[in-house]
């Protein structure tokens, strides 16, 4: 049986195609304006990665923020259980995922099926996304992978008290002119990201067998921060983790194929 997962989000729309519960292929495309040809573009770059024709696919799954223009799924499902289902699908005995993406993080508590128990979304303030991380690093003028790798650098705790991006982004060019080294400020903006996000985590409980979805999971400079923030020693994040919600759409698009 072959289902995809489509995950629409604010900067990538992202498809996985399943084939008897394995990932056979998988593709993102920018979102951008027009998010009808970003579905299209991804579905249809996933397609040729599975090496399937697009009729072989049983059923389609859209979650994600843009999953109302998700039209050619047969049916949605919200960003909470899709990274559950996935998070699931990586580590069946994760209790605790956590997926931060460009415009908003969440975490929810799961149970062994991996269904979401509790869960916390914060959609109020870029400092705590992917978003906030992009903005800082344009000022500090380095690639997001040089800022993660960056970070690992410093052992100095230097505190960000602004709330907000922009604020942020004055503060880090104050930084800039004090002479403040750049990895000292790179790991005073990941440990600031993650205090909002462990605050979060928080609110439900810190779990054991944490996963980490979304594109924020590549960057080893959070994953580190967030660590010393939750005072864990190891979090779980699978390859590729910003497909990790479109795995768990595809995969609940599997279970409605077989009710």
């Amino acid at each position: 049986m072959i289902t995809a997962g489509i995950d629409c989000g604010a900067q990538n729309t992202k498809t996985v195609i399943l084939k008897d519960s394995e990932i056979a292929g998988k593709a993102k495309a920018s979102t951008g304006f027009d998010l009808e040809k970003a579905v299209e573009n991804s579905l249809s770059k996933a397609v040729q990665a599975a090496g399937i024709e697009r009729g072989d696919i049983r059923r389609i799954c859209g979650t994600g923020s843009g999953k109302d223009a998700i039209k050619i799924a047969h049916a949605a499902v919200d960003d909470v259980k899709a990274m559950s289902q996935g998070a699931h699908f990586f580590f069946p005995t994760a209790r605790t995922v956590i997926d931060v993406g460009a415009e908003e993080g969440r975490a929810a508590k799961i149970d062994a099926a991996g269904l979401p128990v509790d869960f916390v979304v914060n959609e109020k303030c870029a400092a705590g996304a992917g978003t906030f991380i992009d903005a800082m690093a344009r000022a500090l003028e380095v690639g997001l992978a040089q800022m993660g790798r960056l970070s690992l650098q410093s052992d100095n705790k230097i505190p960000m008290n602004a709330q907000c991006v922009v604020f942020a982004e004055s503060e880090v060019v104050g930084l800039i002119h004090a002479g403040t080294a750049k990895s000292d400020i790179c790991k005073a903006i990941h440990d600031s990201m993650a205090g909002r996000i462990a605050s979060m985590v928080r609110r439900i409980g810190v779990n054991r067998d944490i996963v980490m979805l979304g594109g924020v999971g590549c960057n080893i400079g959070f994953i580190s921060a967030l660590k010393r923030e939750l005072k864990i020693e190891s979090i779980w994040v699978p390859n590729d983790p910003e497909y990790g919600a479109a795995v768990g759409a595809a995969l609940l698009a599997a279970q409605e194929v077989i009710s």
